[in-house]
């Protein structure tokens, strides 16, 4: 959508049917080029990463698509008005000429989010408050009466950017944010963001080519995205349909169909035949774990162990392990250190030439006990906490012995 000036004024101008516009796509830091390589798989032109996003171009069946199946993405935000404000009146001004009654109804609930930055709009809440004044107060103007605000399940949310003098208002097509799939029916003390648990097995390079072991599951997040990728299952497949773009009126249901019926057919087409194990010594999470993958009808295709992660026997053959430790936050364990160092000992011990382990961790100091030298260290934010991924290789024997017998093959 687009805004279009004709003397003075400002109208929103909605894009014809199977015309293409831009899109932003968010997603978390550090996951940016992993979300563009999906958008592009989704169909996407001119994509270009920003940060913490990914902006593209595409008609409404790209954005259905992004929305069903993009396993790394937030949200999906269709930009509708760009321009700019030096102060609150004028902020106020060009949103209230916006032609909103053409964007939703006087029935419609509505909310915003907004993210500001620079020093003529220094506080968030109260331009989302100047925003939503200027809407209801065209609304009320036009019809003596005015939309209602419901910021848990409006029918249009509305995203307010204002960098220094810049705003943009974007349209959130998606409603609920993405990471919420729908699976998940039980939830431990510390679950992982599905996104970034999605977003790690990307980074981590799995192909779906051997098996996949999660020593420390909890809940089962990372057991669950692993699974649904190596079946193919779109990451909105257990979500239903409560997206905001079904409230656009350009919304077209058959082409909505269309797109989840060519994404559903492609369930269970792989040809993945390896194994998914988790463990966790909890044993009451790990009940949730069984419960969440029953509920997503995945419990025939991943294994459940219960016990300490010292003495699993992790599947044969070439592993690659993800795993989300505790951090000592919200999970409290006595001795950090001491757990890292056990966890570095088993990693040694039980698995070999061929293994990859990646894990995420806060804590860089208990990270200095694993007693492995991380051959990657990747960014990552676990909601508010400053995170590292990291990839440690295992070898039979020393290094230098598998490089030697590595050479010695050739």
């Amino acid at each position: 959508m687009i805004i279009k000036k004709e003397n003075g004024k400002s109208e929103a101008m909605r894009p014809a049917s199977g015309r293409r516009f831009k899109m932003i796509a968010k997603t978390m830091a550090g996951l940016e080029e992993i979300l563009a390589e999906e958008v592009r798989g989704c169909g996407g032109d001119n994509v270009e990463v920003l940060k913490r996003a990914v902006s593209f171009e595409g008609d409404m069946r790209v954005l259905y698509r992004a929305n069903y199946t993009c396993r790394t993405a937030l949200s999906i935000l269709r930009p509708f008005a760009e321009f700019e404000a030096n102060d609150e009146q004028e902020l106020y001004n060009q949103v209230n000429r916006i032609a909103w009654e053409k964007l939703m109804s006087i029935d419609s609930t509505f909310m915003i989010d907004s993210t500001t930055s620079g020093e003529i709009f220094t506080h968030s809440y109260y331009a989302a408050l100047k925003t939503k004044d200027a809407i209801v107060d065209r609304f009320r103007k036009k019809f003596g009466r005015r939309p209602s605000i419901d910021t848990e399940h409006a029918d249009y949310k509305f995203n307010l950017h204002i960098a220094d003098n810049h705003v943009t208002l974007l349209q959130n097509s998606s409603g609920d944010s993405l990471h919420k799939r729908g699976y998940r029916q039980a939830v431990g003390i510390a679950p992982i963001n599905e996104v970034l648990a999605a977003g790690m097995i990307k980074l981590a390079g799995w192909k779906c080519d051997c098996n996949f072991f999660d020593p420390m599951c909890g809940s089962g997040t990372i057991l669950i995205e692993a699974a649904m990728l190596a079946n193919n299952i779109p990451a909105q497949y257990y979500r239903g349909d409560n997206y905001s773009f079904m409230n656009w009126s350009e919304f077209n249901l058959g082409d909505w169909k269309m797109v989840k019926t060519e994404e559903n057919r492609k369930i269970g087409q792989g040809d993945f035949d390896f194994e998914i194990w988790g463990n966790d010594i909890d044993e009451g999470v790990l009940r949730q774990a069984e419960q969440n993958l029953e509920y997503a009808k995945l419990h025939k295709d991943v294994m459940l162990f219960h016990g300490s992660f010292e003495d699993q026997n992790p599947p044969e053959g070439r592993c690659m392990i993800i795993t989300n430790p505790p951090y000592g936050e919200r999970i409290k364990i006595e001795d950090l250190n001491g757990m890292y160092s056990r966890l570095g000992d088993t990693f040694k011990r039980l698995y070999g030439e061929g293994c990859e382990v990646w894990l995420i961790t806060s804590d860089f100091e208990a990270m200095k006990h694993i007693g492995l030298r991380p051959s990657r260290k990747i960014p990552l934010m676990n909601g508010p906490l400053d995170c590292r991924f990291m990839k440690f290789e295992l070898y039979d024997g020393s290094r230098k012995a598998s490089k030697q017998k590595a050479q010695d093959e050739q």
